[in-house]
């Protein structure tokens, strides 16, 4: 038995007002996806616009504590604490936003039948560290993550620290294995962490 209390887990900054706090890994669950995201304050994301199509995951949203309010599919829902919201439909587009400073949602899910866990879990971490340009910090994080699951989107962002971190070489290497899925070449040539290599002939090789 394990057991776990998000207030005690760190929260990991992610992608715009977004706080993250890692549920699945710690606690190892292989069954299935299971993360927190938190709102600092009162008009903050708490779930991401987005669709579950590429992945192909059905999800529960469980509000553990404060009050949101989803949008599915142009859709209002009210959700204060208590409220699940369960979409079984991939294609449906979500997205939550707090009422109140330190709502917390509980993503649960998985692809229907079996669950490979996403890749951001092993990326996430450490984009706080890639931000403060602690490169060495990121490295470590992100060798952990490659350890876990080799993925195409893990090796994209230690291509993403190398190049700012100024070893081309490496930050080459890693884009090469990233670009195997096409998606990310062409995020590679719109990302700004890719600057110090834009005029590289392996680069717009690679991007090509």
């Amino acid at each position: 038995m394990k057991t776990l209390r998000i207030d005690d887990v760190e929260g990991i900054p992610v992608l715009g007002t977004l706080t993250w706090k890692p549920v699945r890994r710690p606690l190892g669950v292989t069954a299935f996806g299971i993360n927190a995201y938190v709102a600092q304050n009162a008009g903050d994301e708490v779930v991401e616009e987005h669709t579950e199509e590429q992945l192909g995951h059905e999800e529960i949203y469980a509000v553990i504590a404060g009050h949101a309010t989803f949008t599915v599919d142009g859709e209002e829902v009210d959700a204060p604490a208590g409220t699940l919201v369960y979409l079984d439909d991939p294609q449906q587009r979500r997205h939550a936003v707090a009422k109140d400073a330190g709502t917390t949602v509980l993503a649960i899910g998985g692809v229907p039948g079996v669950h490979e866990p996403s890749a951001w879990e092993y990326y996430f971490p450490a984009l706080p560290a890639i931000r403060n340009g602690d490169h060495d910090e990121a490295r470590r994080i992100l060798a952990e993550g490659l350890a876990e699951q080799d993925h195409p989107a893990v090796h994209y962002h230690v291509a993403c620290n190398e190049a700012l971190a100024g070893d081309a070489d490496a930050a080459l290497a890693a884009l090469e294995r990233a670009v195997v899925q096409p998606r990310y070449r062409e995020h590679a040539r719109q990302d700004d962490d890719f600057a110090s290599l834009r005029d590289d002939p392996r680069f717009v090789a690679l991007t090509a």
